[in-house]
């Protein structure tokens, strides 16, 4: 059944069919400070469909940026994980395009200058755009020049007519954040200059659908991008697709590089792009298995808890993390089976989470508390945070990685 009330956000076109409905749910990233906060809580429906005209991936809600973005709580520093891959790149980048005091790179959604500050240190001007007023603050005290705004149409052609234009753009998960697609990369169209290149980043949506990564979807993120997607989507504003690398970060993302059409495609994209075809990703029948996969794995997870629960073991979450609120709410996990979270954030630590008003606590407390159990929320970083957590783990401890099926370590 296809439901034609809900335009794509890319191509317009209002032929989408469901690919997975996660019921009514808390917004994933707004921590609350106190149970008072609980009594007001807004919950918006989590469904997803697939555009069968472009491919593109998409939630139906759309929660106002000011409401998801204004008091951010997620800093990409955090992650050892993250601030390496940022580091790689801006070190390769600017060898490969010989960036130097002449140039600027731009990011949009820069968050806390986890990835511009390394072209900082390499004597390359940056400019961040930030949405989020606290965590552009953070970022500013880092030495990376920050302005606070959404990026899009507008503030792309306020920033061309200042005289900034990139040599580099860059645009780490964000993409899937915007509403506005067209106006985002219309943008990027605007401030890239004619030899520039952009670099985008977006969880990569095979991924998602083939290790049932149902947990990455969430209100923050409104679309689920494929190659396919993508390149109908940038050459509609003039810019060509000229790369595309798999990374196994965030559970498997794609990197992709854009260039001023026309432009030759790498042949690494040509083989994706032709993979894609074969595997009819933007083809509902790709999808039409995803939700029952899903609700096989909520019924072994909810199955191991419960039995662990029956053992009377005592049960934690490691990660405060959006995906956790999804899985949370959708496998209806709560505060019968887990008794506090842990994570690595100062920022989140002595909140609640999400629907469920767990405590949010240090990590310190794992070996403090020492419960039987961890239930691994952020199981994209899984071998970072194992690492870390190795005392805990001698001292008995085991995790639960719950994605793409459970297990216990």
């Amino acid at each position: 059944m296809s439901d034609t009330r809900f335009a794509c956000r890319s191509c317009g076109a209002t032929h989408t069919a469901p690919v997975i409905d996660l019921g009514t749910t808390p917004l994933a990233n707004r921590l609350l400070r106190d149970e008072a906060m609980a009594r007001d809580e807004p919950h918006y429906p989590l469904a997803t469909v697939l555009c069968e005209a472009c491919g593109l991936v998409q939630i139906t809600e759309t929660v106002p940026p000011s409401v998801l973005f204004e008091d951010y709580v997620y800093f990409s520093s955090v992650s050892e994980t993250t601030v390496a891959s940022a580091r790689d790149l801006a070190t390769r980048l600017a060898r490969e395009r010989t960036l130097g005091p002449g140039s600027l790179v731009m990011e949009a959604a820069s968050n806390d200058g986890y990835l511009l500050k390394h072209y900082g240190a390499l004597g390359v001007p940056v400019l961040g755009i930030e949405p989020a007023r606290n965590v552009a603050k953070v970022a500013e005290s880092a030495g990376v020049p920050t302005r606070v705004a959404f990026f899009g149409r507008d503030e792309a052609a306020r920033l061309a007519a200042e005289g900034r234009r990139a040599d580099v753009f860059h645009a780490n998960n964000v993409l899937a954040h915007v509403a506005d697609l067209n106006g985002f990369v219309a943008g990027i169209a605007t401030v890239l200059k004619p030899s520039g290149v952009a670099s985008i980043e977006a969880p990569y949506v095979r991924d998602l659908v083939e290790k049932l990564e149902f947990d990455t979807i969430y209100h923050e993120h409104l679309c689920y991008f494929s190659a396919t997607a993508v390149e109908r989507l940038f050459t509609r504003h003039g810019l060509a697709l000229v790369d595309a690398e798999h990374l196994p970060i965030h559970g498997g993302s794609l990197r992709y590089f854009a260039a001023r059409a026309p432009a030759a495609r790498a042949p690494r994209l040509e083989a994706l792009l032709a993979d894609e075809r074969a595997r009819r990703i933007g083809q509902a029948a790709y999808y039409a298995a995803f939700a029952s996969r899903a609700a096989a794995l909520r019924r072994s997870l909810r199955d191991t808890l419960a039995h662990l629960k029956q053992d009377g073991a005592v049960i934690a979450a490691y990660g405060a993390s959006a995906k956790g609120t999804t899985l949370l709410h959708y496998c209806g996990i709560g505060r019968e089976t887990l008794d506090f979270v842990v994570d690595r954030s100062a920022v989140k630590q002595g909140r609640l989470t999400p629907g469920t008003h767990l405590p949010i606590v240090a990590p310190a407390m794992l070996l403090e508390r020492r419960p039987d159990y961890v239930l691994l929320l952020t199981w994209n970083f899984a071998e970072e945070i194992l690492a870390q957590q190795q005392a805990y783990r001698d001292a008995g401890g085991k995790f639960i990685v719950p994605v793409p099926e459970v297990r216990i370590v």
